[in-house]
């Protein structure tokens, strides 16, 4: 099976963080997906030979890859790639991490923040991974409700806390731009396990502080 590699930067050859992105996609499957998308342009009446056209089915095969990369990612992995024995039991909390997904129902973007808690019990994980695991879920067709469980779980069976706890704050554009088309609606949902199931003044510290400006 084929692989390509592409490098997108500024021009420069760099980032604006200082790093090469680097996307990887397999050509067969891409020219198959664009062949697809070529057909769903003619199908809602467009002519994909005109000169703006002519490059948007592998265009958008590429970017239907990236937006569902997550599905070669293992969440499991990443924590365990940085998993360190630490006496701390206090609540360590990453909040903020930009989330972007694609509702499984339409097919169309949802995004927002991801709060994320746990309470140590004899192991840490690098707290970029928590993020990465917020990534590898929500890089995926998926539903809210669904996407904060799985993170929820994925955090509780491998770091196996004391407790684990999700919020997830998000806009979907299913109901923005189509249906109902409610343009401020946003959608919470949380998730939790031990201590802040078992004891709510945790779980009102952890609402707390989430919703505290302390940057």
């Amino acid at each position: 099976m084929a692989k390509r590699i592409e490098k997108i930067n500024d021009g420069s050859g760099m980032t604006d963080d200082g790093y090469n992105k680097i996307e990887t996609w397999n050509a067969d499957t891409i020219e198959e997906m664009a062949r697809m998308y070529r057909r769903v342009l003619e199908l809602i009446g467009e002519d994909p030979e005109r000169e703006g056209l002519t490059r948007t089915p592998v265009r958008v095969a590429k970017a239907m890859n990236y937006l569902t990369v997550g599905y070669n990612m293992n969440p499991h992995e990443i924590l365990n790639s940085a998993m360190f024995k630490e006496e701390y039991r206090q609540m360590v909390i990453v909040k903020d991490i930009d989330l972007y997904s694609m509702c499984e129902h339409h097919m169309l973007p949802f995004f927002g923040k991801a709060h994320v808690a746990y309470i140590p019990d004899g192991y840490i994980t690098g707290l970029s991974k928590i993020a990465r695991v917020v990534e590898a879920y929500s890089r995926r067709l998926q539903v809210q409700e669904r996407l904060t469980t799985q993170i929820r779980n994925c955090i509780q069976d491998t770091l196996k806390p004391l407790g684990v706890a999700v919020v997830i704050e998000a806009q979907h554009m299913c109901m923005q731009i189509r249906g109902v088309q409610k343009q401020n609606s946003v959608t919470t949902t949380s998730a939790f396990t031990g201590i802040f199931l078992e004891q709510l003044n945790t779980r009102e510290e952890f609402i707390h502080l989430i919703g505290s400006r302390l940057h």
